[in-house]
């Protein structure tokens, strides 16, 4: 059973690495010993006060007690050079986890007071950014109001949002706007001149900012072209990020820099840094389709949660209601994609209609807003229609509309359509619901504080009380921009008030690359074999049992059958000579992977009501005494499975004072 929680208990959790248990609490074993405790809060509840507070308190005096210091004198830090120790050891003023929109936003900024590395798992476009067709939402009408914005918000989080969250980033959006064009961004403009606003699901207003149905791909390249052309950014292509590198000082987790495989050269590269910044983006690899590209395995998610960092709201996975379905088109694909490709929000704002294979128009049957509706209640009809109708897919239509506009508007998804033998100008799109997009994650406040000490976290990856239980179309751009900027403040304050000891490298234990010559030949292509397969059957579970649409009984055979798997796979590896510090990306990909969908089990099990994203058959309704956020608390490291204990082990303290 949950332990209810004040606002008052987290913050001694925060401060003293513990909650006060007013009652007993749900302790979930998911497998090796794997416990969490998921915790939902007490209404009232202020996502932004009571989370800051907690947070700054622990901020205002020494950082950390030779670990990480703020000077005691008025006279700031020098910002660092780019020192590289060895090949393997690399020292900045700042470390950034992804080249999303999150990440290059922020770099840009805080370059300005110091070295920045970029960590990026592929090359540096490659990241749900890229992929988001749709726009970013902000005010930019006379005719709109913040306050509007901030009510569609809060209804299609079905009122889980938090107030002042929702408000500092309605209020804050069309500035950021406005710099993105200042470096370059071009977004649609209409025949007056002004920019183009569409709108989406979810909205009243037309505010959607975009660049056709490539909007994500347009931000990306003029950020990206603007951080590879600054001094001070060094960009890491083919580095995965494994753990967090973390020391316990008192009751506090301190953070300061990542342990990183360089995927080409197969080696371990570390980074020292004052200040991190975790922009990972999401985990939508946990289920077989998504829109995610392939780096998206909520690897972030993963390290905060084993560096003791508190998780919110995890059950609330977006399935986005329109991917195109491969099975209609005339003509296949002749290999499997690996993300499912997304038909963007805007062809419903734009009149698309859904039709089942009857050629029945359905939405109004479930919503008055018909297509308009939020997209849980859109994923949840599709779902539905195709559970009764034993079909495989809908079939979206805008050929009704002007060729020309159509072409205009979604030049993208015309463009991948033909290449299979479909004109959307004439025929409907076959589509279907895809995992998309992760509400919940690593808890932040309103500038992107962690409860861990020196991590900040920005994007997909965090959690900041926007979302609430369903996140508003073109509202996760917007996010990502908002607390980027946010966060810089903070983290320049931070940087400056620290110093780095250069001999911090040695206080951990290094991980170690599983090779060839290490395990054999036969045993790595075995464990690469197995990983694979124990990856396939994992989103199989979790699209069969922790879908769209839930009820206690599978999500307890959810909880099993992930506990099975997780330790068929782990013993295998542990019998063929792996061990504890053990690194490969497959097989670290797998243990984030396992990470974070129990992660999503466990806290979907903590929730009995249906609300926004989160559908349960035995709990249907909306519960008044529910709508509060869901809580994980850090795992205990001495009973963990591999996949939520930390590699390395820490020998001493390694931070110093100015």
């Amino acid at each position: 059973m949950a332990a209810y929680v004040s606002v008052g208990n987290i913050h001694a959790f925060y401060l003293a690495g513990q909650v006060h248990r007013e009652q007993s609490y749900r302790q979930d074993s998911w497998s090796s010993g794997f416990s969490s405790r998921t915790i939902p809060f007490k209404v009232p509840f202020s996502w932004s006060s009571g989370v800051s507070k907690a947070l700054k308190s622990g901020r205002c005096g020494c950082y950390s007690r030779g670990v990480y210091t703020n000077s005691e004198s008025s006279k700031p830090c020098a910002s660092i050079k780019a020192i590289s120790a060895s090949s393997s050891t690399k020292y900045y003023d700042f470390t950034v986890i992804g080249s999303g929109v999150a990440g290059l936003r922020y770099v840009l900024e805080v370059a300005k007071q110091g070295t920045v590395a970029v960590i990026t798992k592929d090359e540096p476009h490659e990241s749900n950014t890229n992929y988001a067709q749709g726009g970013v939402s902000a005010v930019l009408c006379p005719l709109d109001s913040v306050e509007s914005h901030m009510q569609d918000t809060m209804v299609a989080g079905a009122h889980l949002c938090d107030e002042e969250t929702v408000r500092v980033v309605c209020t804050e959006g069309p500035e950021r706007i406005r710099e993105l064009i200042a470096m370059g961004a071009s977004f649609d403009h209409g025949e007056d001149g002004n920019l183009h606003l569409a709108r989406e699901g979810g909205h009243s207003h037309r505010r959607i900012v975009h660049a056709a149905d490539m909007t994500g791909r347009e931000i990306e390249r003029a950020l990206l072209e603007a951080v590879l052309n600054d001094p001070n950014i060094s960009v890491f292509k083919h580095h995965f990020a494994i753990d967090l590198l973390t020391s316990q000082d008192g009751l506090s987790t301190v953070c300061y820099g990542v342990d990183t495989l360089n995927i080409k050269t197969n080696e371990v590269v570390r980074f020292i840094s004052k200040v991190t910044l975790l922009a990972s983006g999401g985990a939508g690899h946990i289920y077989p389709s998504t829109t995610n590209p392939l780096v998206a395995t909520g690897d972030g998610m993963a390290m905060a949660h084993r560096a003791q960092a508190v998780i919110s709201n995890m059950e609330f996975v977006q399935f986005h209601p329109t991917a195109l379905a491969d099975e209609g088109l005339p003509i296949k694909p002749q290999t499997a994609r690996e993300n499912a490709f997304l038909i963007t929000e805007a062809v419903r704002g734009d009149g698309g209609i859904l039709y089942n294979l009857g050629m029945e128009r359905f939405m109004p049957v479930y919503d008055e807003r018909a297509e308009l509706a939020p997209r849980d209640v859109v994923a949840r009809s599709i779902d539905d229609q195709l559970k009764k109708r034993k079909e495989k897919y809908v079939l979206l239509d805008i050929s009704h509309k002007p060729r020309e506009k159509i072409l205009a508007h979604f030049p993208n998804i015309a463009c991948e359509c033909l290449k299979h033998g479909l004109d959307i100008t004439r025929q409907p799109i076959p589509v279907v619901p895809a995992a998309h997009y992760m509400c919940g994650g690593v808890r932040a406040a309103l500038q992107g504080e962690t409860n861990v000490l020196g991590l900040f976290v920005a994007g997909e990856v965090a959690c900041t009380g926007l979302h609430g239980a369903n996140r508003l179309a073109s509202n996760s751009l917007l996010e990502a921009l908002v607390f980027a900027r946010r966060a810089v403040q903070p983290s320049t304050d931070l940087m400056k008030r620290t110093k780095l000891d250069l001999s911090a490298s040695e206080k951990w234990t290094r991980p170690v690359v599983a090779t060839a010559r290490s395990l054999g030949d036969e045993v790595l292509s075995k464990i690469i074999a197995l990983t694979r397969e124990v990856r396939r059957e994992l989103q199989e579970v979790m699209w069969k049992y922790v879908g769209i649409v839930r009820s206690t009984i599978r999500l307890n055979t959810a909880e099993r059958k992930i506990a099975e798997l997780e330790a068929k796979w782990e013993t295998f590896l542990f019998e063929h000579g792996w061990e504890q510090t053990v690194v490969a990306l497959e097989a670290c990909e797998m243990r984030n992977l396992f990470c974070c969908a129990k992660l999503v089990v466990s806290s979907a099990l903590a929730r009995h009501e249906s609300r926004g994203l989160h559908y349960m058959t035995d709990f249907p309704f909306v519960e008044e005494s529910k709508r509060i956020p869901t809580i994980i608390l850090p795992s205990s490291p001495t009973t963990a499975s591999w996949s939520s204990r930390r590699l390395q082990n820490i020998r001493s303290s390694s931070l110093v004072d100015c």
